[in-house]
């Protein structure tokens, strides 16, 4: 069986950056922001996308084009079978996060109709109260689904390709008429203060949280740990330079993100609405029921819901996808009966997490952090203590000047450092699910130990680009 292929460079970039775009830059950035201090969660969220999360994106990267194959079998092939497991938790990590966010492209779904009525105009907070969860949010789930599957059931060039080189131009079009338009309403130089003046004060006080949260919302955002970046980079050419790309895939992600913070907090204030307003409903909530009170007001609403629905569709096929790469790679399903299999599957799990508002907190909330942080833990351990020499040759492949001098400080980055301040990440999160939260200090004494045994145990089968 042919395996697909990008149809051309643009088309993977875009692709890549609507999986990274999503609900994680619209729906959860801003929430996130607005209860983590503003301008303090912004800056360590920059920093954080710079320092792991395009180190981290470009070692799945390079784990996804060596190998040519899904999550399953890019560690079989490249590493054994005893490390199909680890693919198996990007696999989990794909169910998890497509469980709840098809939940909320139901409810952006339901919103986007909505508002050409203004049915929620009058009592936001009951509206939403009222279809969150229970039968209508299924079938609502249900339809944002289907046209998931629509697109991936197309194939990658002529279905998720060609989608998504028309929904990414779109999103970057209308928010940036929506960021001109906010600017203009009388109030909404608050918002540009919260969210752009630094709270050195609550950065101090508050730093360690608000780093947990930046690292949590940075692999969410850019779709690292899940193994949707990998997929779609095997089915990339040797003659792509990852490192172009990975930057690119990064910058644009995080600029859009930006971008729908310079839309949401403006207009909040605008309208003396409180920043976070309703928690993961914000959006819904405060912000939607903002717009009763605008010109225009049915339309700003299908503008702005429908800019949300394709940032959440783009993202939701490259997840779908991981799943669909696994069954034709391992398992010889011809795609249309692979795109059924795995629908049918979402279809149950996100109905489930639709039904259930216990369930879609436990999966939105603290299973989706600590699934994705500790996938992208495992892989960037295989990068470097286990593909060593040849992760470097990969990521050099295609590369510029610029890409072969910054090759050994990435080998490094990836082999010790990241692995060190993912598994911080991870053990403080653990930490609080379980109900005995650690000090910093005592979570960098654990994932330092936990990280260094790792090593010892891969070092006598590693072939360390030293």
């Amino acid at each position: 069986m042919t395996r697909a292929t990008w149809a051309t460079r643009l088309g993977f970039v875009l692709a890549a950056v609507g999986s990274a775009v999503g609900l994680g830059n619209i729906w959860r950035f801003p929430w996130l922001t607005a209860t983590n201090g503003g301008s303090a969660f912004l800056l360590l969220y920059v920093v954080v996308i710079l320092l792991v999360g395009v180190p981290g994106l470009l070692g799945e990267m390079v784990i996804g084009r060596r190998s040519r194959r899904n999550p399953v079998g890019a560690f079989d092939a490249l590493g054994g079978r005893r490390w199909r497991p680890l693919g198996g938790l990007a696999l989990v990590a794909s169910v998890v996060v497509l469980s709840f966010y098809s939940v909320v492209g139901g409810w952006i779904l339901r919103y986007t109709v909505a508002s050409a009525t203004g049915a929620y105009f009058d009592a936001p907070q009951a509206y939403f109260a009222a279809i969150d969860f229970g039968p209508a949010a299924a079938g609502f789930h249900a339809l944002f689904l289907l046209a998931t599957v629509a697109v991936v059931y197309a194939g990658v060039d002529r279905g998720i390709e060609v989608a998504t080189t028309v929904m990414v131009p779109g999103i970057v079009l209308l928010f940036t008429g929506l960021a001109v338009w906010v600017a203009t309403l009388p109030g909404s130089a608050g918002g540009y203060a919260f969210y752009l003046s630094l709270d050195v004060a609550y950065l101090r006080t508050n730093f360690f949280e608000v780093l947990v949260a930046a690292a949590g919302q940075a692999l969410f955002t850019l779709s690292v740990g899940a193994g949707a970046m990998l997929t779609y980079a095997s089915y990339l050419d040797e003659d792509r330079s990852l490192v172009a790309d990975g930057a690119l895939i990064a910058g644009l992600n995080t600029a859009i993100g930006v971008l729908a913070g310079l839309v949401i907090f403006p207009l909040l204030y605008s309208l003396d609405v409180p920043p976070g307003a309703g928690g993961p409903g914000a959006l819904f909530v405060g912000l939607a029921g903002a717009f009763a009170d605008l010109p225009f007001s049915r339309l700003v609403g299908v503008v702005f819901f429908g800019v949300v629905l394709l940032a959440a569709l783009s993202s939701a096929i490259s997840i779908f996808e991981v799943l669909v790469a696994y069954l034709v790679d391992e398992h010889a399903f011809e795609r249309p009966r692979a795109t059924a299999g795995v629908g049918g599957l979402f279809l149950l799990t996100g109905t489930a997490a639709a039904l259930s508002p216990t369930l879609f907190t436990l999966l939105a909330d603290t299973v989706a952090n600590l699934a994705l942080t500790a996938g992208l833990l495992g892989f960037l351990l295989f990068a470097g203590w286990v593909l060593g020499a040849a992760a470097l040759d990969e990521f050099r492949t295609g590369a510029g000047a610029v890409a072969r001098l910054t090759a050994r400080p990435w080998y490094y980055t990836v082999a010790v450092v990241l692995p060190l301040f993912l598994a911080f990440t991870f053990v403080s999160g653990l930490g609080t699910v379980l109900g005995v939260p650690l000090s910093a200090p005592q979570a960098a004494g654990v994932a330092t130990v936990g990280v260094a045994g790792a090593i010892a145990l891969l070092w006598h089968r590693a072939e360390p680009a030293v």
